[in-house]
């Protein structure tokens, strides 16, 4: 059975600021967010809140899940929004290493 989300995934874009200041940076308080990395290879990843990232280093493409259609690029230095629910593919050709924020999905 279809689920009513199904068709909102193509519409979940990715936001990548290329180059923010260093202003806008400590801003966000960037430097006190955990950190993740990843060796190159392809990820299969399902985003459940939508995630701010920053990349110290790194490259990557962005697939749809199972298509062979880019949705975006993005490497060292950009300031990056993955929506929640994207399901995609991260093809990682130069390892990746970022700091993190997942928003809280709570309303009050």
């Amino acid at each position: 059975m279809a689920g009513e989300s199904s068709s909102s995934s193509s519409n979940l874009n990715i936001i990548v600021h290329k180059n923010p200041s260093e202003s806008h940076l400590s801003e966000l308080g960037i430097k006190s967010w955990p950190k993740w990395g990843c060796s190159p290879g392809k990820y299969q990843l399902k985003f459940d809140a939508q995630e701010t990232c920053y990349l110290l280093r790194g490259k990557v493409k962005v697939y749809r899940k199972n298509s062979s259609e880019i949705i975006s690029e993005f490497g060292a230095g950009d300031l990056v929004i993955l929506p929640e629910g994207l399901s995609c593919t991260w093809d990682v050709s130069v390892a990746v290493d970022k700091h993190y924020k997942f928003e809280s999905s709570s309303s009050s």
